[in-house]
This record gives structure tokens, sequence and C-alpha cells, in this order.
């Protein structure tokens, strides 16, 4: 397995505007203070980062489900899948690339790689910034959970 940073995927950097502005290029909330995810964007809490671009990044699961878990968040807060999918739809295509990069990169590409989205609480989201998680490494079993 590789730990090499990705380079920028080639997308422009995120518009500058007002945090709290929910249009394209900018977050849902930018940022939020209690949240996990964007104190790890910050550098307030440290995480083995495998990969980043301008507005992604991907580090490495602290409870690993499989030999290789990595998370791919948006630098700007979303809570969930939805709220993405419906505010930057380029962004998630931009997390979805990602996590074909850090596949490729980790090895788990050729054989085989999930990807998965919790969204709320009942589908076992528990950082409410969405997130995808790559798992690769073993072979998955169907169904999920």
């Amino acid at each position: 397995m590789s730990s090499q940073h990705l380079n920028d995927i080639g997308h422009e950097p995120a518009v500058e505007g007002v945090c709290g502005e929910s249009s394209p290029g900018r977050g849902y909330d930018c940022a939020v203070a209690d949240c996990l995810f964007c104190k790890i964007i910050a550098g307030d809490i440290p995480a083995e980062r495998v990969a980043e671009s301008s507005r992604t990044l991907a580090f490495r699961d602290i409870n690993p489900q499989a030999p290789t878990h990595v998370l791919v968040i948006p630098k700007d807060h979303y809570p969930d899948l939805g709220s993405l999918a419906s505010s930057d739809a380029g962004l998630l295509a931009e997390l979805a690339l990602q996590a074909q990069q850090v596949a490729e990169a980790e090895g788990v590409a050729a054989g085989g790689y999930r990807v998965v989205f919790n969204t709320g609480a009942e589908a076992g989201q528990t950082v409410f910034h969405v997130h995808a998680h790559v798992l690769g490494g073993r072979r998955m079993a169907w169904p999920p959970g």
C-alpha cells in the first residue's frame, strides 16, 4: 500500500464567498466549529492524509473495517450526501474521482473496492460531515450490513 500524496485533481479552487452560502463552489457551511472532520481539515486534529486536492481531503479511518479504509471528504462542510448532491454536483464528482485515485494508489483498484456513503443515523453515519468510505484489500460481503 502506498501513502503517497496525490496531486490536485485539476479543478478550480472553491469560489470565494460568505460562509454559510449554499452555492456551487461554496460549502453548505464552510466549516462547523464542533465538526471532527472540519477540525481535521483545519489541522487542529491529526490524521494520516493520503490524498488532497483544492476541494477534497482523503485520510485513513482510525477504526478500519478493511485493510484499506480511507475517508474522502469535501473541505467545505456538507452534513450529508443529499445536501452535497443538491448544492454542488461537481464537488460530488470530485469526491468520486478522488476515491478512485485513492483505490489506485492503495493498490486495490484492480481487484475491486467499495465506496460507501452512510447518510443519517439509522444508516450508521456518526460524523455529520459527508464522507465516502473507500474500502478494499479483502472480499466484500453482500448484503453489507
